[in-house]
């Protein structure tokens, strides 16, 4: 009985890491979509925060992702997606500097 908890421990947590390297993936292809929208040159991403519970008290994986982006390549600023399971429910962008 105590292999097959511990197998199924094992394999719990496997899925968790793949669902959660999943999520990245999934966060820096709409991150690096949305800066090119907006004219943007993504430099780095960085997963930030979980929380099991959002705003609303309601059981939902919830991570925030940071990313550091450049208006025109000299300069860098930092922003941050926050996503509800595998779907974006929040992007900012803070105000930056456009190139003319």
């Amino acid at each position: 009985m105590n292999n097959l908890l511990g197998i199924l421990a094992i394999a719990i947590l496997g899925w968790l890491f793949w669902q959660q390297r999943r999520q990245s993936e999934i966060a820096q292809q709409y991150i690096g979509l949305r800066c090119k929208q907006l004219g943007l040159q993504v430099l780095s991403v960085a997963r930030g925060s979980h929380r099991f519970k959002d705003e609303q008290g309601r059981w939902r994986w919830q991570t925030v992702y940071l990313f550091e982006f450049s208006a025109n390549g000299a300069d860098a600023y930092q922003g941050y997606a926050t996503f509800k399971g595998m779907r974006p429910v929040q992007f900012d962008v803070p105000p930056h500097h456009m190139p003319d």
